[in-house]
């Protein structure tokens, strides 16, 4: 989409710069286009819309307030991860137990005909995610959900990157054995040895 004429084109660097500077419009144009990505990692991590929107929040106003001392503009992105996911992490400390609501993303671009295989296998897999402890999820959704190499998750967690791959390593372990066990499950249910 073209710049409405008399616009510039801003990069992010400059718009980083200008928001550390106290630009309120400048820090309104970078965090709009990843607000949705943000909530949507909160979610998978907190497993609770409320407190996946005040994590997010949390995160946004500590970004606000840290950005002057941001080093490196160009990490922007992977240091609002990092301040998002640990904003996380601190509303699970706060709150140890709480009833989990589970609020799925729409599927988009699957075939009107049969939709029901990609849904079944995302219950599955958020199923077996509600088994895993929060820095466990974490891994997970910052490494797939957010799509970041192995070594910038381990920055975003603030984590070295061997305990980044253990962690990693025992998130899918722990996921299949979950998924594992409720198909033997179902295996068992459907040839009626459960009545």
């Amino acid at each position: 989409m073209a710049a409405p004429p008399g616009w510039t084109t801003v990069d992010q660097r400059e718009l980083v710069e200008r928001a550390g500077r106290g630009d309120h419009d400048a820090f309104a144009v970078l965090v709009r286009g990843t607000i949705a990505r943000l909530d949507a990692a909160a979610r998978l991590i907190l497993r609770d819309p409320e407190l996946a929107r005040d994590a997010v929040q949390e995160a946004l106003v500590g970004a606000w307030r840290d950005l002057p001392g941001l080093r490196d503009p160009a990490r922007f992105d992977a240091w609002l991860y990092r301040l998002t996911v640990h904003s996380c992490l601190d509303a699970i400390r706060r709150r140890r137990r709480r009833v989990i609501e589970v609020e799925l993303a729409p599927s988009h671009g699957m075939p009107a005909d049969d939709v029901s295989g990609p849904i079944a296998d995302r219950d599955e897999v958020d199923r077996a995610l509600q088994h895993l402890d929060p820095e466990l999820r974490a891994v997970i959704v910052v490494h797939y959900y957010l799509g970041l190499p192995l070594a910038d998750t381990a920055r975003v967690l603030g984590i070295p990157v061997g305990t980044a791959k253990s962690r990693l390593h025992r998130s899918l372990s722990a996921m299949r054995m979950a998924m594992d066990a409720e198909s033997r499950v179902a295996d068992e249910l459907a040839r009626g040895q459960y009545a």
